[in-house]
């Protein structure tokens, strides 16, 4: 699990192949420490193979927290159990997320508007 970087002013994070009671509060610091004001970030779940209701929990804290900062958060890209754990839970319908890190990035992008 690791910060991947920044683009624009969005934080990328990275993962770890398991979010477990072993793993969680190392994966909840590293996302709560991304959690600035206002900030934009994304996290990239390609790398997870197992999620438990540890893990679910670190989702719920980190939304929460999210809220609390006006940050927006987009997760991406789970699949398999992982994501059979979100949608069981019912936190994939409470969290924003992304088939893929192009589309959480095109999500987090400030929308431009046009004035004619």
């Amino acid at each position: 699990m690791n910060k991947v970087g920044t683009e624009e002013e969005i934080t990328t994070l990275m993962l770890p192949e398991r979010v477990d009671s072993a793993t969680s509060a190392s994966v909840e610091a590293l996302m709560l420490g991304a959690l600035r004001p206002h900030a934009r970030v994304i996290v990239d779940g390609s790398a997870v193979i197992y999620m438990s209701a540890a893990g679910v929990r670190v989702m719920a804290v980190v939304l929460h927290r999210a809220v609390e900062r006006s940050a927006r958060i987009v997760f991406c890209s789970f699949s398999g159990p992982a994501a059979d754990c979100l949608l069981v839970s019912g936190f994939s319908q409470l969290l924003d997320v992304a088939e893929s890190t192009e589309e959480a990035v095109l999500r987090l992008r400030p929308k431009l508007t046009g004035s004619n």
